[in-house]
């Protein structure tokens, strides 16, 4: 049985395609790396299907040595990819993968997509990293390839679904925002070594500026949390079965950093 040390702490962001990290995700874990936290960069799906120019195989390694750029920005340890664009699939072949990944970097903080978010890559891998994260300590679970089992509590964050709306346009509010402001530059940075995106994005979604997009939405989390400049917006995953019933090191570690939603407390406070 593993057991990570005290002296270790590992962060591990988990995202659907590349370039989600860079908009969902970065700034909080630059916020972890500057406090001296080991950061770890991965992506299910190769981003083969991100291209109007070039075919799947050659759009799979522009989009790899694009995530492997970014990564380096960001000062985070990349891993591989396992599978393509719209085949990010709740299934055994992917969970075993992914679960031994998560055993070998055996991360205190995972941070991933939200559970309901506008495309099913986004929630399908909310929920394998749910899963993922939940066998770590599962003796008769096996990995591809085999893992040792790891004994330590792991906190899991959701992070905001695109256009701050579920699937059905229900408005979601963060339960946790971090101040970013300090970190921007080097997210905006990080989310611009994706170059192939952008004409993409433009053809695609109309996005006319994937980097004004994230500017743009990540001033709008920054409003709604009514101090920050910039922000990312946070909800906590159910601690039961993966830690502590009170275990948040996201707010501990990075509490200056951060500011709780009342509302949002209080309305948990309420159903209990």
């Amino acid at each position: 049985m593993v057991t990570a040390t005290k002296s270790r702490k590992a962060a591990m962001a988990i995202a659907a395609h590349p370039d989600d990290i860079e908009f969902y995700m970065a700034g909080t874990l630059l916020l972890l790396k500057n406090s001296g936290w080991e950061i770890h960069y991965m992506t299910l799906s190769s981003g083969n299907c991100g291209s109007i120019v070039t075919n799947s195989q050659k759009t799979r390694a522009i989009r790899r040595k694009e995530s492997i750029a970014a990564a380096k920005i960001l000062g985070a340890e990349h891993h591989p990819s396992l599978c393509d664009d719209l085949e990010i699939l709740y299934d055994l072949k992917t969970l075993w993968r992914l679960a031994a990944i998560v055993r070998a970097v055996a991360p205190a903080i995972i941070l991933t997509h939200s559970p309901q978010d506008y495309m099913e890559d986004h929630t399908n891998t909310s929920r394998l990293a749910v899963s993922a994260a939940f066998t770590r300590g599962m003796a008769n679970f096996k990995t591809v390839p085999a893992r040792k089992i790891v004994n330590q509590d792991v906190a899991l964050y959701h992070a905001m679904p695109h256009g701050l709306r579920d699937a059905l346009r229900k408005r979601i509010v963060p339960e946790l925002y971090v101040n970013t402001e300090t970190v921007h530059s080097l997210k905006r940075e990080a989310l611009a070594a994706h170059r192939s995106q952008k004409e993409w994005l433009d053809a695609s979604q109309g996005m006319d500026s994937y980097l004004r997009v994230m500017d743009e939405m990540s001033a709008e989390v920054g409003r709604l949390s009514g101090s920050f400049k910039h922000a990312e917006g946070w909800r906590r995953h159910l601690h039961l079965g993966f830690s502590a019933t009170d275990s948040d090191p996201l707010h501990g570690e990075l509490q200056n950093f951060i500011l709780i939603n009342e509302k949002y407390k209080r309305a948990l406070d309420a159903l209990e």
